[in-house]
């Protein structure tokens, strides 16, 4: 039986990572950088500061909205003192749930006049919250501290303020600052056997159009005391007016009508009566807040139907190149299509669902081109409008940072007895389906995942496998979970059910993991792509006055995109239908023979409107920008997201009542926090202190590195350098290295300390840009790495 399937299914092999986790997400209140300087508990103006550069007030201004609050961090020492810790560098996170890391810390006697410096190495275990992109750790311990000029009673002191006064509630940091961190090269994508690439029907024009996918032939619906019918499979306003045999498409607030579903489709004379009397509930709210219809504004845009799941590029008027700096290639910027050009007559690129497709021009004929892309889109600059296309190029750093996002998993721990299983019901008697190069069935009557597996049949819903008897149930949590489940290849529609493993149970918990496969994001081609590329057929029939249909979970049909700023894919609306895009059609009830319209089959965090996402695996709906949490609609008594934390973290102030302002010390700048713990969270850009490689302390100062030598900062010829460090806690030393080991350690260190000092610099960017996103300060669906997409380029509507 299956339980700990997770490491075995991992997407990417990670060796000698670099992260951290810690902190506190506060919200801080900014001053100026002229404010009153104070060393802690002082009332006094203090001395210019040591070791860190004052920051400005637009780096102070700047971390009020960065989601973890800020480095450095400022604790109380019980016997009065203080201490500074700086935004630490990070050795390994293996797994993304076990890391190692220094940090450089400044401790502060209250009668001494300067702080004193020295390096923590600590270790902690991990968790991620990716919707609110922060990193917890516990379990922290310190394994080796190192101060020249502290006595064992004062290190002492220092390690135990770290591991008791840094509490649960404020260990995180911001994800961005760990994923600058990382050394690109060591992650190593493990490719999705069976993903395909087979280009979709893909529509060009360069006047107003819409794209109007259908999941098969349209299979239509009665409506209750009314002589229109409607498509169940597709996520347009569609109609059929039975007496005159005309079909009718609801296009915004506007009408359009032919005498064939496949057009050519005019502008709506006089809509039949019919349209008046459609019942007044939900499923056809939209339809009749926009009757009898606007008239058309200028042309009738040209509708594109397609009974298989297609894509429609969509420019206004003629291409408009603009060239991509640093490389040959032209970005064509009229368009929300993700496109590019090798030269005016070279050949042309399309990105969708994380698949790159060229052609001699924009009509195609379109092949499969990710593995053979030019080099000049590896060096798309990162503040270009579309550089989001990046983490879809193979051998990027962005790519191999969404291959490495895609791999977290959500976890949620689940009681045995007091989840309660959803009800499974099947369109007459259950109907089961071997899958290919398994012994495993699948159901294929019923909206749930439902299979057989010898006498047994299992369930997985909302990211929680349960265990039955019977088809029907009764149902109960599964402890463990077949082998041969996890075998189910990606042509099967049921493959995503594979990346829900066990990880952990006992009598009364289980807990489940769920990776982003389950969710649509699959690894292939050593990128993050959306779906398996396979096209899965409906089912359907004819059994009552209604008709069933159960549709598949489409790759293409709404312009998947890739979002930076989520790590994960959006789907585009506008062009692609009110509802979203393909996979959003009615949903069927088979127990009432009904179904409830805008429902979203699947898709990027399928949408009932702009701002309500729905999502398929969950059932759920969720007011969010994209999506809502695997596990999110579970009761939190019975289900425990593993994330929970994040939500509690973000408005502990409000909560618990703290304050916080910001204050000057000796070390630089500090936002406290007046509460529990009376801990405080730094501004700026993490400060310039940092740990080397070699033991030692080391501050950026005038564009050069200095070193901390017993006491003071100095520019010695040979630093960074070589100084022995200490075998425990308590100041032994270690044997002296030799001139030529002194040079080599120089050599590394210096190329250490410049790598953290790049990453910090740009981790404090990107989380500064990650709040910008998440508090609506930019544009909500982003194009660029930069400014969370405040410069535009690839807004969806």
């Amino acid at each position: 039986m299956h339980r700990k399937a997770g490491a075995d299914r991992a997407v990417a092999t990670l060796t000698a990572l670099g992260l951290l986790a810690a902190g506190m997400p506060l919200r801080a209140i900014a001053v100026s950088a002229s404010g009153a300087q104070a060393k802690p508990h002082a009332t006094t103006p203090a001395p210019r500061p040591e070791g860190a550069a004052s920051p400005s007030a637009t780096a102070i201004e700047a971390t009020a909205i960065e989601v973890d609050g800020g480095w450095p961090r400022m604790y109380p020492v019980a016997s009065g003192g203080s201490l500074l810790v700086y935004q630490p560098q990070v050795s390994a996170w293996k797994d993304q749930a076990h890391m190692v890391a220094f940090s450089a810390v400044s401790y502060r006697d209250t009668n001494a006049n300067k702080p004193a410096f020295g390096t923590l190495r600590m270790e902690a275990d991990t968790s991620v919250a990716l919707p609110e992109r922060l990193v917890s750790f516990k379990n922290l311990r310190t394994v080796e501290a190192s101060f020249q000029t502290l006595s064992k009673e004062q290190v002492r002191e220092v390690v135990a303020t770290i591991e008791t006064v840094m509490s649960g509630d404020e260990r995180v940091i911001a994800l961005d600052r760990v994923l600058v961190n990382i050394d690109k090269s060591q992650i190593v994508p493990k490719n999705v056997e069976g993903i395909k690439a087979d280009p979709p029907a893909i529509f060009f024009s360069t006047t107003p159009a819409v794209m109007v996918n259908v999941d098969s032939e349209p299979i239509w619906s009665p409506i209750k005391e009314n002589d229109l019918k409607f498509a169940v499979n597709t996520n347009w306003d569609l109609f059929q007016h039975v007496p005159t045999n005309t079909f009718y498409l609801r296009n915004d607030a506007s009408w359009l009508q032919a005498a064939d579903v496949k057009g050519p489709w005019v502008a709506a004379r006089t809509l039949p009566d019919s349209f008046r009397k459609l019942p007044a509930d939900e499923n056809w709210k939209d339809v009749k807040a926009n009757l009898p219809g606007k008239p058309i504004a200028g042309a009738v845009p040209h509708v594109f139907v397609s009974f298989t799941p297609a894509e429609l590029i969509l420019l206004t008027g003629a291409p408009k190149y603009v060239p991509v700096t640093g490389t040959s290639l032209l970005w064509v910027s009229n368009t929300e299509s993700d496109l590019f050009r090798l030269g005016k007559g070279g050949a042309v690129y399309y990105l969708v669902a994380g698949r790159w497709f060229a052609a001699p021009d924009f009509k195609g004929a379109w092949t499969f081109a990710t593995p053979s892309l030019p080099e000049d889109f590896k060096r798309i600059p990162l503040e270009h409008d579309r550089s989001r296309v990046l983490a879809s190029v193979p051998g990027t750093d962005q790519a191999a940072e969404a291959v490495l996002i895609a791999q977290i998993p959500q976890t949620a721990r689940v009681s045995t007895k007091e989840t309660k299983p959803p009800e499974v019901a099947f369109q007459g008697e259950a109907q089961f389906a071997p899958i290919e190069q398994t012994t495993v069935e699948r159901a294929v009557n019923t909206d749930k995942d439902v299979f057989k597996v010898g006498e047994l049949y299992y369930m997985c819903y909302q990211g929680v496998w349960f265990v039955g008897k019977a088809a029907t149930g009764p149902w109960e949590v599964a402890q463990s979970v077949p082998e041969a489940i996890y075998k189910i290849p990606a042509s099967s529609p049921s493959h995503h059910v594979t990346y829900v493993t066990i990880e952990e149970d006992d009598d009364d918990w289980v807990t489940f993991a769920a990776a982003a496969g389950y969710t649509g994001m699959m690894v292939a081609w050593g990128c993050t792509v959306w779906g398996t590329g396979w096209y899965y057929p409906p089912y359907y029939g004819y059994g009552g006055f209604y008709p069933y249909y159960y549709g598949g979970f489409p790759t293409y049909g709404y312009s998947a995109w890739y979002n930076p700023w989520t790590g994960g894919y959006g789907r585009s609306a506008g062009v692609y239908g009110p509802y979203g895009g393909a996979g959003v059609g009615a949903r069927y009830n088979p127990r009432t023979g009904t179904y409830a319209r805008g429902a979203a089959a699947y898709g990027p965090y399928g949408a009932r409107g702009v701002a309500q996402a729905y999502n398929p695996r969950t059932g759920t709906y969720a007011a969010t920008r994209q999506g809502s949490s695997v596990y999110g609609s579970w009761g939190s008594t019975a289900v425990q997201r593993g994330d929970d934390w994040a939500k509690t973290n973000r408005y502990t102030n409000r909560q618990t009542g703290n304050t916080t302002r910001t204050i000057r010390t000796d070390e630089g700048a500090a936002v406290t926090r007046r509460g529990d713990g009376g801990a405080a969270v730094g501004v700026g850009q993490g400060g310039n202190v940092y740990a080397g490689s070699d033991g030692n302390v080391y501050r950026r100062q005038d564009g050069n590195w200095q070193k901390y030598d017993n006491g003071d900062w100095s520019n010695s010829p040979n630093q960074p350098g070589d100084r022995s460090r200490p075998d425990d806690r308590t100041g032994s030393e270690r044997p002296q290295a030799t001139s030529g080991q002194r040079d080599a350690q120089d050599r590394a260190t210096t190329d250490q300390l410049n790598r953290d000092s790049r990453a910090r610099a740009e981790g404090s960017q990107r989380t500064h840009d990650a709040g910008s996103y998440r508090s609506g300060a930019s544009s909500p669906r982003t194009g660029s790495y930069r400014s969370g997409g405040a410069r535009g380029g690839g807004r969806r509507r």
